[in-house]
């Protein structure tokens, strides 16, 4: 693995972990919505990432990896909450509101993950570089 493909794997856990926080920053604002444009309380939204694939040519022999990559955006299908107020708009027959399956807990702890994981990418960025500098210092001396 060279200097580039280590920053590349980097950059690509970067990327994808911005996206995450973006997601999660998403369910928390969300944690009260009962009526969505689809109908329904609003649906706990989970992010999908897997390893990139192998680019064309390379079989993987070389133990490359070429980082992670978002696969998609799907909705928990956990059920809702079930809250008993009657007086609210979106209350049913029986006085319960479907709230979101969203907990707001959960969810910065979700947060805190993916910043920390961030961060790491980050770090791994800033050492390659370092690594990348001490090794130019080492030739040119």
């Amino acid at each position: 693995m060279g200097f580039y493909d280590s920053i590349e794997v980097s950059a690509s856990g970067l990327t994808a972990d911005r996206l995450n926080m973006d997601v999660i920053a998403n369910n928390i604002a969300n944690a009260n919505t009962t009526r969505t444009p689809q109908g329904g309380a609003f649906k706990r939204q989970l992010l999908i990432m897997a390893q990139k694939a192998a680019a064309p040519g390379d079989d993987g022999a070389n133990g490359n990896t070429n980082g992670v990559e978002v696969q998609g955006i799907v909705s928990d299908q956990s059920p809702d909450r079930l809250v008993y107020n009657p007086s609210h708009p979106d209350a049913d027959a029986q006085g319960y509101v479907h709230m979101p399956n969203v907990e707001v807990v959960k969810e910065m702890v979700d947060m805190i993950a993916a910043s920390q994981a961030y961060q790491a990418n980050v770090t791994a960025i800033q050492e390659a570089r370092a690594l990348s500098s001490q090794s130019m210092n080492i030739l040119q001396g």
